[in-house]
């Protein structure tokens, strides 16, 4: 059995600039969340870390990640999704309007692909509560001896970025807690794919209420089967909270270049 959610109108974004629509979306954010929409797996994942309407009240997330020349600073405003992060040779984002660039010639990324991408990893499960997504029972995951049921997420045609692409979360059947993502990458052929990678969640922190990952382990796969542990990203200095990022985070620096 499918469940699908009805693709919303969403503000604009310059709209969200002004002092009246912000005050219009702080009133929206204290409206009751209809967890009829999800399906009951997913709603007791949401419960399970942290809760989706608890969630949906929150306006801004900081996470940094661990790397050796100097950690990766990621803000996202979670209401109208802008975003920045600041690495030790680039900073890019997406002030609402365009996604942007400013990185000296050692920046070999690509800003459009690379300014939400960790966000959507990291911000699981709540992300999988957006607008526009079909859900799906998923076939169950066995990895050591243990079971995971799974749920199915794909997008209607024209949400997000790239469409095409799909997830599947593994919970734990007796807590609840999600301890597998499967994905797929579609970013360059816009094609659906049915090579999967997958990201073991297993290390949780609690974060003002909410189940954060402290940890993500990306697993090698050989012939569409989970194999052995291939690299670890480590999160560090988490805060989600009420109070939202000045509209300054986001914009663009004088050196920017803006990414088509």
């Amino acid at each position: 059995m499918n469940f699908k959610i009805k693709k919303m109108k969403k503000l604009s974004f310059l709209a969200l600039f002004s002092v009246i629509l912000f005050s219009a979306c702080q009133q929206n954010n204290s409206e009751k969340v209809d967890l009829s929409k999800y399906p009951e797996a997913l709603q007791q994942v949401f419960t399970k870390h942290g809760g989706l309407e608890d969630w949906s009240k929150m306006n801004a997330l900081t996470f940094e990640i661990v790397k050796e020349k100097g950690n990766e600073k990621h803000e996202i405003d979670l209401q109208d999704r802008r975003d920045r992060v600041e690495g030790t040779n680039f900073v890019l984002g997406n002030d609402g309007t365009n996604i942007w660039v400013d990185a000296d010639t050692s920046y070999k990324g690509n800003a459009a692909f690379y300014h939400n991408l960790m966000f959507y990893f990291y911000a699981m499960p709540f992300v999988l509560a957006d607008d526009g997504i079909i859900y799906s029972e998923a076939d169950t995951l066995h990895f050591e001896g243990k079971s995971y049921p799974g749920i199915h997420v794909e997008f209607e045609d024209g949400i997000g970025q790239v469409s095409t692409d799909e997830y599947i979360l593994h919970y734990d059947p007796e807590t609840y807690q999600m301890a597998w993502l499967g994905y797929t990458v579609t970013y360059k052929t816009k094609m659906k794919s049915k090579k999967f990678g997958w990201i073991r969640y297993d290390d949780w922190k609690a974060v003002s209420g909410f189940a954060l990952p402290s940890s993500m382990t990306w697993y090698s796969v050989e012939n569409d089967s989970i194999k052995a542990p291939r690299s670890t990203r480590e999160f560090t200095n988490i805060i989600v909270g009420n109070r939202p990022f000045s509209d300054d985070v986001f914009e663009k620096t004088e050196n920017a270049k803006i990414v088509e």
